[in-house]
């Protein structure tokens, strides 16, 4: 797929902080139960911390447990795309901005109805931008 956005390294690490870089531009994960917006009820919809892009509604996240903000669904799927990832011994599914590559977390099919999927996002890739 061809990125619409796209920065040098040294451009991504300028833009974003330590932590935003090694999550969201070198696939890394925030420790769970430490994300700024893991157990956040406020509505809005969240946004990709590299570009901006919309990713998800408020209205979709759950409490899953995992330590993670959750959600169903995507708000706006074409800027969510999946790939396999064999890393760290398993087969799981990864989830990016498809605007910019970003590295947003996983998609597991053990969600709720009616999807049936867990997007586990990490915090530290998305920005919320509170319903007004």
């Amino acid at each position: 797929m061809s990125r619409k956005i796209t920065r040098s390294d040294a451009e991504w690490r300028a833009l974003l902080s330590p932590e935003e870089y090694y999550v969201a531009r070198q696939k890394g994960t925030e420790r769970a139960f430490t994300g700024r917006y893991w157990n956040t009820t406020t509505p809005g919809r969240y946004h990709c911390v590299c570009c901006g892009a919309e990713l998800f509604d408020a209205a979709s996240k759950f409490d899953a447990g995992c330590g993670w903000p959750s959600f169903n669904t995507p708000s706006v799927p074409e800027n969510v795309e999946e790939a396999e990832d064999r890393s760290h011994f398993m087969v799981r599914t990864e989830v990016m901005c498809s605007q910019c590559g970003a590295h947003l977390g996983h998609v597991f099919d053990d969600g709720p109805a009616p999807t049936g999927l867990r997007y586990c996002i990490n915090s530290v890739s998305v920005k919320l931008e509170e319903e007004k």
